[in-house]
């Protein structure tokens, strides 16, 4: 989701702050460096005092195996830099595991969770759906598996996840690395090598050649260009399980917050520092120290949440109820639906009405926020009823009570707060103007 947000507003007012930061460190542009504290050789007082910053924390995480030195490049780094929590869930038992880490917005205090998906295949072998950063303690964490890794899956051409398959192929380097087609990044299409990724594999739509083609298939989205670059996710569905995984389509906001995410993530969130002030309305917003507490942890993770979906929601001093109409049921986020799939709704209809047509699911399994998800082909038509209006189908095209049921519930779940979006409109608005991202297409089929 978040390299949505960078591919799609370049010129935003939220990235440029980001810019700035990246500036300073423009040797990191677009990838990463290997031992960096180590080959550092301060030459002057100030870098005296970053290679100290970076060894005092290296010490106090390398015991617990979380330490790992992310400065990823263009056009924001992702957080958090020095010290990433893995928790490890069963999601099906003996079968599939979920492994989360907490992913920070460049320099802000906006996060959420990052997932990677790990399925065992009848060969004993695992399957990694969406690698996240390679600390000691995620890799011991599969280790403890027992199992071999046979095959590594890059399932999107976003730089949130692309960024970390070079590194964990390393750890397993008898892997094959799959990825999704038409791969490339901006400001700079370079290639899979320079992200360290080489001798890849293409992941085709409806490929029954992958070696894992009995267990796990596969449907790509390769849109149109929705702006600089295309649109690119592979769906797969687990057979065994029926378990959907999906990397940024469609969320399921928790009502609580991920576990991985630090309670210094959340009370840095619950803080009203400028963008809540922006926000507030005209309303006082006290200026006061945070208490640590379920409460201002609760409100620090609903802020982060109207952050990741608007970028600019209506009111960050009182989010309850924004949030209360955004959580809990499956969705498409705001900024996916928006910048990305009303510009082409009939590649997106077609992607998943084969994906409902095909796959019997009773879960899914998404990249980010509550996993695993109990929800039926049904729900998941529902979370796309958008599309209908889009393309001129609507319920009268389909008049079984059923799925006049699903349109209704679309609908629902499609609602999001006006207010709310009054920011992310204005942004597709202007993006439009410049030539950056299409029109949103209305009232007929492409």
């Amino acid at each position: 989701m978040v390299a949505v947000i960078a591919v799609c507003h370049p010129k935003s007012d939220f990235l440029q702050s980001s810019l700035s930061c990246i500036n300073q460190t423009s040797s990191f542009l677009g990838g990463f460096l290997k031992d960096f504290s180590l080959q550092l050789k301060p030459r002057s007082r100030k870098k005296d005092f970053i290679t100290l910053v970076v060894a005092s924390a290296s010490n106090s995480s390398t015991s617990n195996g979380r330490f790992y030195l992310n400065f990823t490049g263009f056009p924001f780094p992702l957080g958090p830099f020095l010290n990433r929590c893995t928790i490890r869930t069963e999601a099906v038992k003996g079968c599939i595991w979920l492994f989360e880490q907490e992913q920070a917005l460049g320099f802000s205090s906006v996060s959420t969770n990052i997932r990677m998906t790990v399925i065992k295949l009848k060969s004993g072998g695992l399957w990694i759906h969406a690698p996240i950063a390679p600390t000691k303690e995620c890799i011991q964490l599969v280790k403890e598996l027992e199992a071999p890794v046979e095959y590594i899956v890059l399932p999107t051409f976003a730089y949130e996840h692309k960024i970390f398959v070079g590194p964990f192929s390393r750890k397993f380097p008898r892997a094959q690395i799959w990825v999704a087609p038409r791969q490339w990044s901006w400001p700079l299409n370079l290639p899979l090598e320079f992200f360290g990724i080489f001798r890849a594999k293409t992941l085709n739509d409806e490929d029954m050649s992958t070696p894992w083609a009995d267990e796990i298939k596969q449907k790509v989205l390769s849109s149109p260009e929705v702006g600089i670059g295309p649109y690119v996710e592979v769906a797969f569905y687990h057979k065994r399980s029926r378990t959907l995984l999906i990397t940024d389509a469609v969320i399921y906001v928790p009502r609580q917050p991920p576990e991985c995410i630090s309670k210094e993530s959340l009370l840095a969130s619950a803080e009203n520092g400028l963008a809540v002030k922006l926000l507030s309305k005209g309303k006082y917003v006290p200026d006061e120290p945070v208490v640590d507490n379920n409460m201002n942890r609760q409100k620090g993770w609903e802020r982060m949440v109207l952050q990741i979906l608007f970028l600019g929601p209506s009111n960050l001093l009182e989010p309850n109820e924004s949030f209360a109409q955004m959580s809990q049921k499956l969705i498409v986020s705001p900024i996916v639906k928006t910048l990305v799939f009303n510009k082409v709704p009939g590649k997106v209809r077609d992607w998943i009405d084969r994906i409902v047509k095909d796959w019997p699911f009773k879960r899914i399994i998404p990249a980010h926020f509550a996993a695993p998800i109990n929800a039926s082909r049904g729900d998941f038509l529902a979370a796309f009823s958008f599309l209908d209006e889009l393309l001129g189908e609507r319920f009268a095209t389909r008049p079984s009570l059923s799925l006049l049921f699903t349109y209704l519930m679309g609908k629902a779940a499609s609602y999001f707060p006006p207010d709310d979006m009054k920011t992310l409109s204005s942004l597709d608005q202007f993006l439009v103007s410049a030539g950056v991202v299409k029109k949103t297409v209305s009232g007929k089929k492409q």
